[in-house]
């Protein structure tokens, strides 16, 4: 007769659970075999990817040509890398200056801890490094653009992923503030600043963006005094942000929604004012809640970059479409550039959505 195992009985430590529910084993089981239909599901995908990704890897390595000067010597069936070595920089930085290149890659570097200090907590020297972070965009700026002891540089030698960076970044930090502005402007009691807000709300969301970039650069100096112009990257900065902003304000406005009038009242009686309200109660909650659709704005304005394109500046994409039009390249490198231009905006990308889970998760308070 079975006895029964002493070392739990009467104690409070608990059995550790089965070995094939643990680890990457049960990982295994509840995520790609949990059920009939998951482990068909499973099946066909791994099917799917057996037809894909061994081709994929013949055509972008075991295949593939990463030598030569032109695209002549491009003969094999796989892809042409020869030009990496001769355009890479060209995709990365434009036609910016080769002897300046060290202060684009600076002003990327000092960007790491610059947003490190803003999107982290707990890390050392914080006090420091938020006032780093408030002085970044205007180190930058002297980076990339110069003066005072460096040579100045105009932004028409901007281009390739580092203006799609500029733009993107620029466009992202500013609307977020100005969409919060918006979304209590659509919500405001004083009927000006209301019809103000909603007018220009549903104006900008009603138009398309690359008719925003045509009217920046076509049109807006023309409502500017006769001795003001703007540069064409500040009007096209302006516009992109300003779109953004419409999408963000309505993001912002669904989270201010979801807070109960409990939470207004309880302001309040605490007797602050509606700023301090704003600003210690109602807005952290309605952020939280808006997380994703914040993310999703970011993301889509980084890569709404692109159509820049079409008004005469070279971004990423725009760099891509000169090599393929260059004769010594032509017909060798439509899809190779393509591909590179989609892995960095993966790269960025991926890393905003990442993000945003994680501050999700630390931000959840419905569980301990």
């Amino acid at each position: 007769m079975d006895t029964p195992d002493l070392n739990y009985a009467g104690s409070n430590k608990s059995r550790p659970p089965p070995a094939n529910t643990v680890g990457i084993i049960g990982w295994i089981r509840s995520n790609l075999l949990g059920g009939p239909v998951n482990t068909c599901l499973t099946l066909i995908s791994c099917y799917i990817l057996w037809l894909i990704v061994p081709p994929l890897l013949d055509w972008t390595i075991f295949n593939a040509d990463f030598t030569g000067d032109s695209g002549r010597e491009c003969t094999t069936e796989g892809a042409c890398w020869a030009w990496l070595d001769q355009r890479i920089y060209q995709f990365l930085y434009g036609f910016y200056p080769p002897d300046s290149y060290w202060r684009v890659n600076l002003a990327i570097i000092l960007l790491l801890p610059a947003l490190a200090y803003v999107l982290f907590d707990k890390l050392p020297f914080s006090r420091q490094g938020r006032w780093f972070s408030l002085t970044y965009p205007f180190l930058a700026t002297f980076l990339l653009i110069g003066g005072i002891g460096l040579e100045g540089i105009t932004t028409d030698k901007f281009g390739g992923f580092m203006l799609n960076l500029v733009a993107g970044i620029s466009g992202i930090v500013l609307s977020l503030p100005i969409g919060i502005l918006l979304a209590l402007g659509r919500r405001s009691k004083l009927p000006a600043i209301r019809i103000l807000s909603v007018s220009f709300i549903e104006f900008i969301r009603g138009v398309p963006l690359i008719t925003l970039l045509f009217v920046a650069v076509i049109i807006l100096q023309l409502f500017l005094p006769p001795n003001v112009t703007l540069d064409q990257l500040v009007r096209v900065m302006i516009m992109i942000t300003l779109f953004a902003s419409a999408y963000m304000a309505e993001v912002i406005r669904g989270g201010l929604q979801a807070i109960p009038n409990g939470q207004y009242e309880a302001g309040k009686a605490m007797g602050l004012s509606y700023w301090q309200s704003m600003r210690l109660i109602i807005l952290p909650q309605a952020l939280k809640i808006s997380i994703p659709g914040i993310v999703n704005t970011f993301i889509g304005l980084f890569k709404d970059t692109t159509l820049v394109i079409i008004i005469g500046l070279f971004d990423i994409l725009g760099q891509a479409r000169v090599l393929q039009t260059n004769p010594d390249w032509m017909g060798k490198v439509d899809y190779e550039t393509f591909l590179i231009a989609a892995i960095f905006f993966f790269i960025v990308c991926f890393s905003i959505s990442r993000y945003s889970i994680n501050l999700e998760k630390r931000l959840d308070t419905d569980h301990d």
